[in-house]
């Protein structure tokens, strides 16, 4: 086949193995392709100049390519495939800035849990907090609220739950932390660049500055710290 540059639309993404299946429209019949769009195959493209800058591919996503040869000849792939737009993202990121909630379904693909979102069908991976808990075997494929992150970068942007639900361990911090509590933290690490406590069991912890200046701290010490930040993904604690 010619190597004709061909538009379609991203129809569902194979994020395990790193390829895209893509519809598109050939002398009046709707057809169907896959395509890898791994980092490795990407930056090739990037390197020859037939893509300016990498992309991280989206179900909904218009995108151009030519069709050739496997490099096992077994079948015919999309190659060179090259992101244009998505005006269903779009819509997306743009309702965002004004009303970020959302009602998706939870999906799990390997150990990593995606949102589809209910009218598009874009696919958002779900980034959960450290201490948050895992949703249950059972809410998957079940309507779930959701708002996105990094909206300010739309090929990057990401899911999290709308209201988190957290480890009893983090809602003690959080407590601990606005009546600025003093803590007796338990080193179970010493490193040249730091000292790694146990601030509340071993579900949150933290990491100290070494003083040069201070005593010597062993594994096992216990020191009195108080917490200064914790947010959803972040704790700062200092010597009380």
């Amino acid at each position: 086949m010619d190597e004709k540059t061909i538009m379609g639309t991203i129809t569902f993404i194979h994020h395990d193995k790193q390829y895209a299946t893509i519809e598109y429209e050939l002398n009046g019949k709707k057809k169907s392709i896959n395509g890898y769009i791994d980092e490795k195959t990407q930056a090739k493209l990037k390197a020859a100049r037939i893509i300016k800058k990498e992309h991280k591919f989206h179900i909904g996503d218009t995108v151009t390519f030519i069709i050739v040869l496997s490099p096992r000849g077994d079948k015919m792939i999309a190659d060179h495939i090259q992101f244009k737009y998505n005006n269903p993202l779009d819509n997306l990121i743009n309702k965002a800035a004004i009303e970020n909630r959302f009602v998706g379904y939870l999906k799990k693909v390997d150990a990593g849990y995606f949102v589809k979102e209910t009218g598009s069908y874009v696919l958002f991976p779900l980034i959960l907090s450290p201490w948050e808990k895992v949703p249950h075997e059972d809410k998957l494929n079940e309507p779930i609220f959701f708002k996105l992150e990094n909206i300010d970068k739309p090929d990057k942007a990401t899911a999290s739950m709308y209201k988190s639900v957290y480890i009893p361990e983090y809602t003690a911090a959080m407590q601990h932390f606005k009546n600025k509590t003093v803590i007796d933290a338990v080193v179970y690490k010493v490193t040249p660049h730091g000292i790694f406590v146990n601030v509340i069991g071993d579900k949150i912890q933290a990491k100290i500055p070494v003083n040069k200046d201070e005593a010597a701290v062993n594994i096992g010490d216990t020191i009195k710290i108080r917490i200064t930040y914790l947010g959803s993904t972040k704790i700062i604690v200092e010597k009380a």
